[in-house]
């Protein structure tokens, strides 16, 4: 039985300081833009490890998104945890599928795609340069 008090989702909010071409296990090569990024992922169990996880920079790539947070221009500057179904909070996104595929290998709702690219706009270039933001 799942604990409807302990959350199942989660977003990150990325961002890429510059563009770069990545392999991501077997979706292959990518290129990404700059900007930012929204990744939707659950946790059933252990949440917090989870995302401690995430924030860590050397790690096992076990995920496709492990991939995109060991990249030198990565970055994680925020984090919202979520008792909404995973896919759920994905498709109310806004955003150009930037990796199809890219954790959603196991999605049974037709998300394209857990990362979405939301763009390089101005406001979003002075998220990144928040003193203190997440490594």
């Amino acid at each position: 039985m799942v604990d409807i008090a302990t959350p199942q989702s989660y977003q990150l909010l990325i961002w890429l300081d510059s563009p770069c071409t990545l392999c991501i296990g077997a979706l292959g090569r990518h290129a990404l833009h700059r900007g930012l990024y929204l990744y939707t992922g659950s946790a059933r169990r252990h949440m917090q490890a989870r995302l401690q996880r995430h924030l860590r920079r050397d790690k096992p790539l076990r995920w496709h998104i492990d991939y995109v947070l060991s990249a030198a221009p990565a970055r994680i500057i925020d984090i919202a945890v979520s008792h909404r179904p995973e896919c759920e909070l994905c498709q109310a996104v806004d955003g150009r599928i930037p990796v199809p595929g890219l954790g959603a290998s196991d999605c049974r709702a037709g998300c394209g795609s857990h990362l979405c690219f939301l763009g390089d706009a101005p406001w979003a270039a002075g998220l990144a340069a928040i003193p203190g933001a997440m490594q």
